[in-house]
């Protein structure tokens, strides 16, 4: 039997039940032709499969992460009927916009966190829940996980969650960060979890990095002294400067009209703006 980790990663299990990273070679006493062929297709199998996965992991958590909802139907066609993505979505926990929350049982029944059945609704829309959406039923959640042994694609139950104090929410800079050094790479790091380096100005020096928020506007990061487009190793630490909010995603001149408070982000990309840059300290 042909199985799929939680990276897609295919496996074959042995009549008893116990997992292979690979099919047997073929024996002596396997049919020469129809054995040697499997094998290479299982091979080919996990190719194609490797140039897929980390693109769909990286969609579901992005997806998380701003919030994206699928009308029942598209979830149950695109998602939880898809032969591969199925073993995706039996790993994550699924939420409605009214509220409800659900995971995928092995028998492709949906359950709740106690454990009973639960009945999706044809006009229900469903996402990918975010910790803080799951509140005082997150740990309940994490124990079921636990429980029944589920590891995750990307983190989504144990992923850090950080809030903006009251002050912070009526600024319009960000104060707790202004001043730290990171290494450009940590900094360029960051494009990998959905922020944007910004157009290079005088020189090839690219001044910000910015991250797209809902509602249209970026959450911005003045950089010093910059990184330099045609070689980023050219400064290779950079310190983070003033960070706002902007209408445009534009560059860090535009800083002195912003009047947008932080407490204009809602609270799951507050978290994530607050924990990627918490991330440059490690």
């Amino acid at each position: 039997v042909v199985g799929f980790d939680e990276q897609l990663k295919p496996y074959v299990t042995d009549p008893d039940g116990k997992p292979r990273k690979a099919l047997p070679k073929p024996g002596a006493k396997d049919d020469a032709e129809h054995a040697a062929a499997e094998y290479k297709r299982f091979s080919a199998l996990k190719k194609d499969v490797r140039a897929v996965a980390a693109d769909q992991i990286s969609r579901l958590e992005t997806a998380m992460v701003l919030g994206r909802r699928w009308p029942a139907a598209e979830f149950e066609q695109l998602l939880a009927g898809h032969p591969l993505l199925w073993h995706l979505v039996r790993r994550l926990v699924w939420r409605t916009t009214a509220g409800e929350a659900f995971r995928c049982a092995e028998d492709r029944t949906y359950a709740t966190v106690e454990d009973d059945g639960y009945l999706l609704p044809p006009d229900a829309e469903v996402g990918i829940a975010h910790p803080l959406e799951l509140g005082a039923a997150l740990a309940e959640w994490s124990a079921v996980f636990a429980d029944y042994e589920i590891l995750q694609p990307f983190p989504q139950l144990g992923r850090p969650v950080a809030t903006l104090d009251d002050a912070e929410k009526a600024a319009t800079t960000l104060k707790r960060f202004e001043g730290l050094k990171v290494p450009v790479g940590k900094v360029l790091g960051l494009t990998q979890r959905g922020w944007v380096r910004g157009e290079p100005q005088d020189a090839g020096i690219e001044c910000w990095i910015s991250r797209p928020a809902p509602g249209g506007f970026s959450v911005v990061v003045d950089l010093d002294p910059g990184i330099a487009a045609g070689d980023v190793t050219w400064e290779p630490e950079q310190a983070l400067g003033a960070i706002w909010l902007d209408d445009t995603g534009g560059g860090h001149w535009r800083r002195l009209g912003s009047t947008r408070p932080f407490g204009d982000l809602d609270p799951v990309t507050a978290s994530e703006v607050l924990a990627d840059l918490e991330g440059l300290t490690r």
